[in-house]
């Protein structure tokens, strides 16, 4: 669905999205403060594990390391089928700067390179509580650097992306911003999945879907493990949607869904983006919760949104 559509959300979710938050609420998932961060981290790699089990093949699958700028940063880099060169993608994983790794979106990076047909470089970047802000925007920055000085090592071509969905939406963000405000890395498109940043408590999407997934007491939790101090919160590196001016960003995807809570923060920064002058596609998912592109194996319009998201790519690269 384009941006331009004012129906943000259907009269209920789909019904593979139900049976996805009726499991969530049986588990006890949610609120997620009420688990703390250890159970929370013991219960994402039991997830990995699970979700793991049967992974797409794409031509090849190597895990190493970047420089970062506190010692080495893990990543996996995810190479077409096919004779590259390939346009390389830097994807930062969500899980509320707090959990996820190079496991909890392998599948999704699997199906992202396969139907892109662009190498993918998932960062493992730093997470809170041990690693407060701006440790991930540190590395997802210096891991961006390094993939655009050597994309012939990644089989790349040299055109690069970032892609990251929640709080790594919000991190290939700020890396976009940053990058238009340094000089550099060139990026030529941003890809962000309803991405974790210009929340507030009083947005409609808040209010209604606080609970689905994402708990409303949780998003003060997650503020206080990644911030540290509410100072940090007005940074733009922090929360571009402070961005006084985003005219030199990456063109860019943002996608949101219905019946999430970040979905009205999502929203607000598209409309910034085009109205400081960024082509921007906005593509809601009204039937759809937070979280839902990373559920390939149990909602169908998870494979749909890739397939969106990767053919947005494709136009933004001129690939056929």
């Amino acid at each position: 669905m384009d941006g331009n559509e004012r129906d943000l959300e259907a009269p209920a979710p789909h019904p593979q999205a139900q049976s996805v938050l009726d499991w969530q609420r049986r588990l006890g998932l949610t609120p997620l403060r009420n688990h703390g961060v250890r159970r929370l981290r013991l219960l994402s790699r039991v997830g990995d594990w699970l979700g793991n089990r049967n992974p797409p093949a794409v031509g090849s699958v190597t895990d190493g390391t970047v420089p970062g700028p506190a010692g080495g940063l893990p990543v996996r880099v995810y190479t077409p089928d096919g004779e590259g060169p390939f346009p390389t993608l830097a994807f930062f994983h969500g899980g509320a700067y707090v959990i996820g790794g190079l496991a909890s979106h392998d599948l999704l990076c699997r199906h992202l390179c396969r139907a892109s047909g662009c190498a993918v470089v998932a960062v493992d970047y730093r997470l809170a509580p041990e690693h407060q802000f701006p440790a991930a925007v540190e590395d997802a920055a210096a891991a961006t650097e390094w993939i655009a000085a050597n994309t012939d090592r990644l089989a790349g071509d040299g055109r690069l992306a970032v892609v990251g969905d929640s709080a790594g939406g919000t991190l290939a963000a700020v890396t976009a911003l940053r990058a238009a405000e340094q000089d550099g890395p060139d990026i030529d498109y941003q890809v962000l999945i309803y991405p974790g940043h210009g929340i507030a408590e009083d947005q409609d999407s808040m209010q209604d879907h606080g609970g689905k997934v994402l708990a409303r007491e949780d998003f003060e939790w997650i503020r206080e493990l990644y911030y540290g101090s509410a100072v940090h919160e007005r940074n733009p590196y922090a929360d571009p949607s402070n961005a006084c001016d985003l005219s030199g960003v990456a063109p860019a995807t943002v996608l949101t869904a219905g019946f999430d809570p970040l979905r009205d923060g999502g929203v607000a920064y598209a409309e910034k983006l085009r109205d400081d002058g960024v082509p921007v596609t906005h593509r809601n998912y009204e039937d759809m919760i937070h979280g839902f592109v990373s559920q390939l194996d149990s909602i169908d319009r998870a494979r749909e949104a890739v397939d969106v998201i990767a053919g947005d790519l494709r136009d933004a690269f001129g690939l056929s």
